[in-house]
């Protein structure tokens, strides 16, 4: 696939949406504080934060889950580095990244490195603290072809009414394949569909409380 940028409307203020899905990028709420419920608390991070840590994301969006991330290692003082590899099918322009930045300004202050390697073109960037990596294509034929194990997944698609191929079987079930002994995943979405294709994936999945209005989530640990 090539690299095929994205395209938003900006709703509320200033909250991105992709006119392709229909959806908004972050919680209407506070997108922040919902990657904190569901990608942190949902994989029980920070606490399992140790160096060579590994995190994969399908669905980079604004880059706030990795942003937030980077800041939870930093507060947790844990040492060494974490790698994180995100994959992308539809890049935001640097420009967009950084006016949805803006409604974030404890991420805004740590993602200078980010942006600018960003406008630069690098999908590749480090801090002292960090390696990254956003690999873009469709994530059913990129991550097929990887060839590292996550120790957490942050399942960050579109809504899978929206975006169901980057919710089927066949790619919960690479997820599953990339995912290290005693890895985890989570995610905003209960649906039952994808519920089950963790599950046969080899996660033992469990439903827990959403964020804000969201009743439900999903988190799961690999069983295998």
């Amino acid at each position: 696939m090539t690299d095929q940028q994205a395209e938003l409307e900006w709703k509320d203020g200033g909250t991105p949406v992709s006119l392709r899905f229909d959806d908004p990028y972050f919680s209407l709420e506070n997108g922040l504080a919902e990657t904190r419920h569901v990608f942190l608390a949902g994989n029980s991070l920070p606490e399992r934060f140790r160096d060579g840590f590994h995190i994969a994301e399908l669905g980079f969006g604004t880059g706030l889950n990795m942003l937030a991330s980077l800041i939870a290692w930093r507060e947790s003082g844990a040492s060494g580095r974490f790698h994180f590899t995100s994959f992308e099918a539809f890049p935001m322009a640097s420009d967009d990244i950084a006016r949805a930045l803006t409604a974030f300004p404890e991420a805004k202050d740590v993602a200078e490195p980010f942006l600018a390697a960003w406008a630069a073109g690098d999908r590749r960037f480090e801090t002292p603290e960090m390696v990254a990596e956003v690999i873009i294509g469709d994530a059913r034929e990129t991550l097929t072809n990887w060839h590292s194990k996550a120790d957490a997944w942050f399942l960050d698609g579109f809504s899978p009414a929206k975006n169901p191929e980057l919710w089927d079987d066949a790619l919960m079930a690479q997820v599953g394949a990339h995912t290290a002994p005693e890895g985890t995943i989570a995610t905003y979405t209960a649906a039952g569909f994808v519920r089950r294709a963790l599950s046969d994936a080899g996660f033992d999945v469990e439903r827990c409380p959403g964020f804000g209005r969201k009743r439900h989530m999903t988190v799961g640990k690999l069983a295998r």
